[in-house]
């Protein structure tokens, strides 16, 4: 059976501006500042026919910016290492066989796995896309045997500066991205006491403020263990989140703005003073007690449908391109299609073609100045990656207007080649990627999304009964208390995203979609009720929980709470 809307195609809300992100100049500028260097002395030397190599290891500095430093470097590493081996697998193809079959069939498979890993890693933005546009652009790149180790060494070199790049800004502000997710689910929390719990909206703003919670308590966490006053004083802020998520009618959204605010730039974190008795020996059990990871094969079961369709739509995507245009670019564009689900993935198609031909036309204008000095083409180049990433966060597409034609300056490094031909295989490329692409979407089902919703419900179901039986014991240990409300509030964000997934795939049985609300409102209520028996909530002057708005003592919840 199918789900009751499987063919709703978005077209005006696939192209909807949204919000800048708060930190968008800063992939921007590392973007400019990691490329910048590598590609101003191959143009110096005269040899900008080397800059893809360059720009393979300079793009990783696009990775990794609302991570702590300490796991950024971590990710950095490793985002650089799966870079080069990227390069690695192409730039050897590209130099023992020269037949277009063949190596877009390995451009497929290097696809599908850069797609799964990044995925189950939850790398990005931009995730796979830009390690697959290099990968396969190698592809077709002539090569030899003798070149490859200082072609990679020059990845590797220019991956090692783009590392330090984006690690430098540490040095002055150590708590940047701890901060900005703690400001992040400030927000949340205060657009949910907007609410009062019982408002328009107040079923997604809850929603967005646990999920914003929760990745904010993974920030801190990730960041590590030391002793540090600013970290503890972010700490005391994210439970005055969690009370506002608890108890949003007894919240001053106001105040939680205000603190928002006030972790912008690099002034003093507000100091809030503990909201109840167990407040500082819980702290120091969110710090000790991380949740466990999943294993890697259990992050890398569910995605195996979208792997399949990835290696499948970019080969014949790229088998499509043989003879017409550029295999790689049909390839690429494939690979950037694919979502979590097929509605995602079709919205993507969409902000990929309107950004691509929109693109062609900036180049046009653009290549009669680039063909006048080879410093042109290089300033221009910075200028557009500047572009991209300062435009992607806002749509997909908007960013693709500064991408493509970067992408189809890019091509120019080697040799001046023919505008109207360059833009006529853009065109051509991008709408068989597309299409191919999307093809192969709707053709591989991915019927584990209805089994994914039934075993997240069951994990949040159980988690609520075990929170809920705790909460029913005289004197529940805190630390167990604890453990289970964060196993809760993590199950019932993964619950959400869960069944947003799963909503907008196609070719599956009917979705219980009233189990899942009503397992989400019981979820929520048990939070409420483990947060208010912690003695989290404040009771001060200006918050007393004990009183509902209007005045009148609230009504006790502890036992309503748990109830399903």
């Amino acid at each position: 059976m199918s789900s009751a809307t499987p063919h709703r195609l978005p077209l005006a809300g696939a192209l909807r501006l949204g919000r800048p992100s708060d930190i968008w100049f800063k992939p921007a500028l590392s973007a400019v500042v990691s490329v910048a260097p590598p590609n101003l002395t191959l143009l110096a030397l005269g040899r900008l026919d080397l800059a893809m190599y360059t720009m393979a290891g300079s793009l990783c500095a696009l990775y990794g910016h609302n991570r702590p430093y300490a796991a950024r470097a971590r990710t950095l590493a490793w985002v650089v290492l799966g870079m080069v081996g990227g390069l690695a697998v192409a730039l050897l193809a590209s130099a023992l066989t020269t037949n277009a079959v063949v190596l877009v069939t390995v451009g497929a498979v290097l696809a599908a796995v850069q797609k799964t890993v990044c995925d189950a890693t939850r790398v990005g933005p931009p995730g796979n896309v830009v390690l697959t546009f290099i990968s396969s652009a190698s592809l077709f790149a002539p090569q030899t045997l003798g070149g490859l180790p200082g072609h990679i060494g020059l990845a590797l070199a220019a991956g090692a500066w783009a590392w330090l790049v984006c690690m430098a800004p540490g040095l002055l502000r150590p708590h940047g991205p701890e901060r900005r997710a703690t400001a992040q689910a400030l927000n949340a929390a205060a657009a949910y006491a907007a609410t009062r719990g019982t408002g328009d909206g107040h079923a997604w703003a809850r929603a967005a403020c646990a999920a914003a919670i929760h990745g904010a308590w993974q920030s801190l966490l990730a960041a590590g263990a030391r002793p540090d006053g600013t970290r503890r004083a972010l700490e005391h802020l994210l439970v005055r989140a969690e009370v506002a998520l608890a108890a949003p009618a007894d919240t001053d959204p106001e105040r939680l703005r205000a603190w928002a605010r006030a972790l912008r730039g690099t002034g003093r974190v507000p100091r809030v003073a503990p909201t109840g008795a167990a407040a500082e020996e819980l702290l120091g059990v969110a710090a000790e007690q991380p949740l466990p990871p999943r294993s890697l094969r259990h992050r890398l079961a569910p995605l195996a449908p979208l792997a399949v369709r990835t290696a499948l739509g970019c080969a014949l995507a790229g088998y499509a391109a043989l003879g017409v245009g550029r295999p790689y670019w049909a390839l690429v564009t494939a690979a950037s299609l694919y979502q979590a689900n097929v509605t995602l993935t079709w919205s993507r198609a969409v902000q990929r073609v309107v950004g691509n031909l929109v693109g062609v036309l900036v180049f046009a204008a653009l290549a009669p100045l680039t063909h006048l000095h080879p410093a042109a083409l290089v300033l221009v180049s910075l200028a557009l990656n500047f572009g991209a990433e300062a435009l992607i966060g806002r749509n997909y597409w908007l960013g693709s207007v500064c991408v493509t034609p970067m992408a189809l300056l890019i091509t120019e490094f080697a040799r001046s080649q023919d505008a109207a031909d360059l833009i006529t295989d853009r065109i051509v490329d991008t709408l068989i990627g597309a299409l191919v692409g999307f093809a192969a979407a709707v053709a591989v089902t991915n019927r584990r999304a209805g089994a994914r919703l039934d075993h997240a419900l069951t994990a949040a179901e159980r988690a609520r009964e075990h929170a809920a039986r705790l909460l029913a014991e005289p004197h529940p240990e805190p630390r167990a208390l604890e453990s289970a409300r964060r196993t809760l509030a993590a199950a019932l964000v993964d619950l959400r995203a869960t069944a947003d997934a799963a909503a907008g795939e196609w070719w599956q049985r009917a979705l219980p979609e009233d189990r899942v609300v009503l397992t989400e409102q019981a979820g929520h209520r048990t939070l409420a009720a483990t947060v208010r028996r912690q003695g989290l909530v404040p009771r001060d002057r200006d918050e007393d929980p004990g009183r509902a708005p209007g005045g009148d003592p609230a009504p006790d919840r502890t036992t309503e709470d748990i109830r399903p």
